[in-house]
């Protein structure tokens, strides 16, 4: 059992960190701006010798949960309030784009912006006749007048791989191809991944309307969607002392001098990952895997030239040249 620590007798030193992921899509495609939240399950202080303490605290209880989203209630009508927007007023909010205007407000509703279903709601498929009625309520889960705040999922110390998973989890992209599934009509069926309370499992769109979804999907630009807060903050000045260190790699590198065989040692820390290493993470495609053999692949050479390259592809009777860029189709659509 995790012991509460007193974080009123902390004091004012105490800092606690978080990294917060915006997601601007929900399960159908559509626009729900929501946050998802990784935060330290404890805060740090400095004791008077300069070193940092880690303070584990509790899970929390429902009525602290309850508190916190009642709290950010608040703040939010305050915001809403100072901006001069109010509910409903995203349809009629004036801004220097007014057709960005009308793209957010019906992938918000749920509606068809263009084309011959303009207006109409997003076509949906399933089982209206044996779904459940009623909600189910999970321990540390509220809502309060639409400020749904979720505090129930904890990952154990050292973790790593629960902890790369969730993370995962946050930074996905809004589209899950694996669950889109083009029709015989030309239009595309996207399953949900969890049935909603009116029985609706599946959404039917045209090309143009799924074209429509995921523009509105798109955050402006310049805007950050991963933010860090507390000690994990950029500027935060008990970062550097928290973040685990880069491991050093060692490499041995043998010269000659005057007749002598010197040794020498280089440090490099790796800061990014290899290509084939992102691609094998992130795909689960190991370019470097060999389709005969199966072993790991290695460069022997690298030829740069066009013209060796042309011979080279020549020679093993691989294309050479690109193949030709058909010209774009435009197609015009008249009501």
């Amino acid at each position: 059992m995790r012991r509460r620590a007193g974080l009123s007798s902390l004091g004012r030193n105490a800092k606690g960190g978080a990294v917060t992921f915006v997601q601007r899509f929900g399960d159908a495609l559509n626009l729900n701006v929501h946050f998802h939240m990784l935060a330290l399950d404890g805060v740090y202080t400095e004791d008077n010798d300069s070193f940092l303490r880690f303070h584990t605290v509790g899970s929390p209880s429902d009525k602290e949960v309850l508190r916190v989203a009642g709290h950010i209630l608040r703040r939010v009508e305050k915001l809403m309030a100072r901006k001069d927007f109010m509910p409903g007023d995203l349809e009629t909010k004036q801004n220097d784009q007014p057709f960005l205007t009308e793209l957010y407000a019906a992938a918000v509703s749920g509606r068809v912006l263009s084309g011959l279903r303009a207006g109409q709601q997003t076509a949906r498929v399933g089982d209206l006749e044996n779904h459940g009625n009623g909600e189910t309520s999970s321990p540390l889960c509220v809502n309060v007048n639409g400020v749904g705040l979720h505090a129930n999922t904890v990952i154990p110390a050292h973790d790593r791989m629960r902890l790369e998973r969730m993370c995962r989890y946050m930074g996905r992209p809004p589209i899950a191809i694996e669950r889109l599934k083009p029709l015989a009509d030309g239009r595309l069926l996207y399953r949900l991944k969890k049935q909603w309370r009116d029985g609706t499992n599946k959404i039917i769109f045209s090309p143009l309307e799924l074209m429509e979804r995921l523009a509105a999907l798109v955050p402006a630009p310049r805007f950050n969607m991963i933010r860090y807060s507390g000690v994990l903050a950029p500027s935060a000045s008990w970062r550097r002392r928290i973040i685990p260190k880069e491991d050093i790699s060692e490499e041995i590198e043998t010269e000659m001098k005057e007749g002598k065989t010197v040794k020498k040692i280089s440090q490099s820390r790796p800061r990014r990952y290899a290509w084939a290493e992102l691609l094998k993470r992130v795909f689960a495609v190991d370019a470097l895997k060999c389709n005969k053999c199966g072993n790991t692949m290695r460069i022997l050479c690298a030829v740069n030239p066009p013209e060796a390259i042309r011979k080279i592809l020549d020679c093993l009777g691989l294309p050479s040249r690109p193949p030709p860029i058909p010209p774009a189709l435009i197609r015009y659509e008249y009501e």
